[in-house]
C-alpha cells in the first residue's frame, strides 16, 4: 500500500471512531479549526481541548497532579467566578488544585513537510511549544501547545490555605489567560487558511513565478482580509508573544507507534 492510501486509511479509522473524551465532542471554540484541518486531505485531527479552568482534587507530586488519580471538582471552557469555585472547594477532602490550561491539538500529517508548514502555523499563532514526532510506522503527528497554563495549590488535606480574595485574583488572571487563548485560536484557523492558500498557489505553478498581475491581486487580497479578520501577527501581537514565551524551537522527536 503506497503513502497517500494508507494515510487515508488511518484517517478513516480515526475519524469513524467514537469520542471518548469526557465531554464526548469537539469544544465549540476549537470545531471551525478541526473541521478546517479534517476538511485537508494531507491533515487530521486525533484529540483536542480548546483550553479550559479546572479545579482538581487528588494527591500532589510536586506541583503536579495525576489527572488518572483525581476527582474534577470544578471544569469549565468558559470565564470562571469566584462563587464557582467557592461552592466546589467544599466537596474537597484532599488537595485541590485551580489550573487553567491552554489549547492542546494533535494533527497527524501526511508527510513531514505538511507537519512543518502546519508548525509554523502553530509558532506564527503563539502556540510556541509545539512540536513534531515521527513515529517508525511512519506516522507523522504534531502537537499544537502554549507555554501560558496556570497551575496553584488552593487546598490541603481539605483545608483551604488561601483566601477568597486571592481566589477572586487568581482567577482574573485565568480568565485573561483564556480570553488569550481564544485569540490565539483564531490567530491559528486564519493564518492556517492563509498558509493553505499559499500552498496550493505553489503547487499550481511549481516551477514558474506567478505574474505581476495576479501577484498584485493577491496582496490586494491579503490586505482586504486582514482588514476584515486580522492579521494572522501583528507587531504588537509579536512583541506579546516574546514576552510571554521567550524561547521558540522546533522540535522534533522519534516516537515509537
Amino acid at each position: 500500500m503506497d503513502r497517500r492510501a494508507e494515510f487515508s486509511r488511518w484517517k478513516a479509522q480515526c475519524l469513524s471512531k467514537v469520542d471518548l473524551s469526557r465531554k464526548g465532542s469537539v469544544d465549540e471554540d476549537v470545531a471551525e479549526l478541526v473541521q478546517l484541518l479534517n476538511g485537508q486531505e494531507q491533515f487530521f485531527t486525533t484529540s483536542s481541548c480548546a483550553g479550559r479552568i479546572i479545579l482538581l482534587e487528588g494527591s500532589i507530586s510536586g506541583f503536579d497532579v495525576q489527572k488518572q488519580n483525581c476527582c474534577w471538582l470544578l471544569v469549565t471552557h468558559n470565564p470562571c467566578i469566584k462563587d464557582d469555585v467557592i461552592v466546589a472547594l467544599r466537596k474537597a477532602n484532599g488537595d485541590a488544585v485551580l489550573k487553567f490550561e491552554p489549547l492542546v491539538l494533535h494533527v497527524q500529517c501526511r508527510q513531514l513537510q505538511d507537519a512543518q508548514i502546519l508548525h509554523s502555523v502553530a509558532i506564527e499563532s503563539g502556540f510556541r511549544n509545539s512540536g513534531i514526532t515521527v513515529g517508525k510506522r511512519g506516522k507523522t503527528m504534531l502537537a499544537v501547545r502554549s507555554t501560558h497554563g496556570l497551575e496553584v495549590p488552593l487546598c490541603h488535606k481539605g483545608k483551604l490555605m488561601v483566601t477568597e480574595e486571592y481566589i477572586d485574583f487568581l482567577l482574573n488572571i485565568a480568565n485573561q489567560k483564556m480570553e488569550e487563548n481564544k485569540k490565539r485560536i483564531e490567530r491559528f484557523y486564519n493564518c492556517l487558511q492563509h498558509a493553505l492558500e499559499r500552498e496550493a498557489i505553489t503547487n499550481l505553478y511549481p516551477k514558474g513565478k506567478i505574474n505581476e498581475k495576479n501577484n498584485s491581486y493577491s496582496h490586494k487580497k491579503k490586505r482586504n482580509r486582514e482588514k476584515a479578520h486580522g492579521k494572522c501577527i501583528t507587531e504588537e501581537n509579536d512583541k506579546e508573544l516574546e514576552k510571554d514565551d521567550p524561547d521558540i524551537s522546533v522540535l522534533i522527536f522519534p516516537e515509537d507507534y
